[in-house]
């Protein structure tokens, strides 16, 4: 292995699936979204049906709906009674200032996302990032084109987010959106960082704020980063590996630490050859 330090310039590049398999996840995506275009259509039926699908394939749609099923043990009934959202409760149900009409408008999104990417199919990067962003632009306020979700990013309530252009959010990121997060074109948010909207008085817990926080064109959040409440990333500012951001970052500069402080302006680089992301949108 090359002990080199140096940068190279590494694009992204392509991963060519067996033609009859792609094919079969752009039909079924395509099916699915078709679906969701529909305002008649019932979100919670469509997530129950979908991981009916997606954990039992060879049951689905036999599964009895309610009431007992014969020798099926009661862990077995709970079990399927997770495959619908209204059987679920999620934490912000019980905060009081929830927006339940807009909340029970994507939960069975949310819940829908989640158990996806805890099945087998979560781990599939070419459908996985295509079928949250599916869902993604039916949950958001706003969602730009070409956005990336990998595996286990946990939302809050879901509509109190707004997303740019060319967005990735990476493995295992937090968006607390409970006051609103805005995030704008061209950001990249690495593994396990965690960005929140709330925060609680010192004293009180019940006692809470709920700021949005705003992270800025061209932003980097780097690894195992956290993002206060209220905090504005300016723009093309990146926050270091395991930084904590309490306050403003300032445009251009790396801010590092905890608490995260400027630590050097971004450097200049020169003009790089175009390249096309292979999971863009077509």
């Amino acid at each position: 292995m090359s002990s080199t330090s140096e940068y190279r310039f590494l694009p992204l590049r392509g991963v060519p699936l067996p033609a009859d398999v792609a094919h079969r996840y752009d039909r079924w995506l395509a099916g699915l979204d078709e679906e969701l275009a529909d305002p008649g259509t019932d979100r919670d039926d469509f997530c129950r049906r979908v991981l009916e699908e997606i954990y039992f394939p060879g049951s689905a749609p036999g599964i009895e709906r309610a009431g007992g099923t014969p020798g099926l043990a009661p862990g077995g009934r709970i079990l399927l009674d997770q495959l619908d959202p209204r059987n679920v409760t999620l934490e912000p149900e019980y905060y009081i200032e929830t927006d339940l009409e807009r909340y029970y408008r994507v939960k069975p999104l949310i819940w829908l996302w989640e158990m996806f990417d805890k099945s087998l199919l979560g781990e599939n990067v070419h459908l996985g990032v295509k079928f949250r962003r599916m869902l993604a632009r039916r949950i958001f306020a706003r969602c730009g084109k070409n956005f990336k979700a990998f595996h286990f990013v946990k939302l809050t309530f879901g509509y109190g987010i707004e997303v740019g252009d060319d967005v990735v959010v990476h493995r295992h990121v937090l968006l607390d959106d409970r006051g609103g997060i805005r995030i704008g074109n061209r950001v990249s948010i690495s593994d396990y960082a965690n960005v929140y909207s709330h925060s609680h008085h010192i004293s009180e817990a019940r006692d809470v704020t709920t700021p949005c926080t705003v992270i800025g064109d061209r932003v980097r959040v780097a690894y195992h980063a956290t993002v206060l409440a209220g905090t504005t990333l300016a723009a093309n500012s990146m926050v270091g590996a395991g930084a904590l951001v309490t306050r403003d970052t300032e445009p251009d500069t790396v801010h590092v630490g905890v608490p995260a402080k400027a630590a050097k302006r971004k450097p200049a680089h020169g003009p790089r050859p175009a390249t096309r992301d292979p999971l863009a949108e077509v």
